[in-house]
């Protein structure tokens, strides 16, 4: 299929999320682990499409989930999505304003792999550039809660 690149762009435009997520880690220096993810979701009845992605990007996994009798493909490794995904998109750009919260996911990813992240200054930018994206979506953490908490011990 010489037009899959397209298509699955096209997918991933109604159906897909550039996302990142934010977990508290004692671990980690700031006290917050940073987890960009490209995921498109789908009813378990037709997962076709997810293992289209699966057998074309080469990496990542499906998971079930089954609250919502659904199929989630997933990329959550910073260097497939540096070098896989992210180029994809460059090639094959979404059409929507996806587009706009796609480079800012883009942003993101090349803060994380110049390890800026593990400054102040650079994680705080991250957080703002995450929160301008998924408007809508839900959040486990609020913006504020995340860099009022920095270096917290859990």
């Amino acid at each position: 299929m010489n037009n899959l690149g397209w298509y699955l762009s096209g997918f991933a435009d109604g159906e897909g999320s550039f996302c990142v997520y934010f977990s508290p880690r004692s671990r980690m220096t700031l006290g917050w682990e940073v987890r960009p993810s490209f995921s498109v979701g789908q009813n378990t009845s037709r997962p076709e499409v997810l293992n289209l992605f699966l057998q074309y990007f080469k990496c990542g996994s499906l998971r079930a989930n089954k609250g919502d009798n659904t199929v989630k493909f997933e990329i959550r490794s910073l260097r497939p999505l540096l070098d896989i995904v992210i180029p994809h998109f460059r090639k094959y750009p979404v059409l929507s304003s996806k587009a706009k919260e796609f480079e800012k996911f883009v942003a993101i990813c090349n803060l994380l792999s110049q390890s800026s992240h593990l400054t102040e200054a650079g994680f705080k930018k991250i957080v703002d550039l995450a929160f301008e994206m998924n408007g809508l979506g839900a959040r486990r953490y609020s913006k504020q809660y995340i860099l009022d908490n920095l270096k917290m011990k859990i």
